[in-house]
């Protein structure tokens, strides 16, 4: 049984990381009820993790997790290693990578990993692309 909620992950985010990464945070929540086919919530005791899934071919996958510590982490390797269509990862891929200014290669980026989200975002601009990056690779996977 799920031991976070929407409620209790809000707070303890609010909580423990500053107001720019709580109100980032808030946002992606917010998008995540709206778009995720399935969210899922944390049962740890020491934070609480958001995690969003979208239905696909392969079955429900998921796209992100973020932490109620201000971490988040893209699947991005998941993804390729569930043979998602390969104009789904490149279309993915690049709109990261022009949005975050690093790789997500194979080679640069091997391993999925938490990143703190005062790290990621810098403008609500670079919130916005995520979060409709996130929303075309759900309606692309759902095709």
């Amino acid at each position: 049984m799920s031991k976070w909620n929407k409620t209790r992950f809000a707070e303890h985010m609010t909580e423990n990381c500053s107001r720019e990464v709580a109100k980032v945070g808030n946002a992606i929540i917010e998008f995540s009820e709206k778009h995720a086919d399935e969210i899922s919530w944390g049962r740890g005791s020491d934070h609480g993790t958001l995690t969003f899934r979208c239905n696909s071919d392969f079955g429900v996958l998921p796209l992100f997790h973020m932490t109620s510590e201000g971490t988040l982490n893209i699947q991005v390797n998941f993804l390729r290693s569930k043979g998602v269509p390969k104009q789904v990862m490149l279309d993915m891929v690049r709109k990261l990578e022009s949005n975050f200014l690093r790789d997500y290669d194979a080679i640069m980026y091997d391993v999925d990993t938490f990143e703190p989200i005062n790290e990621l975002f810098f403008t609500s601009t670079q919130i916005e692309k995520f979060l409709n990056t996130m929303e075309g690779c759900c309606y692309r996977l759902r095709q």
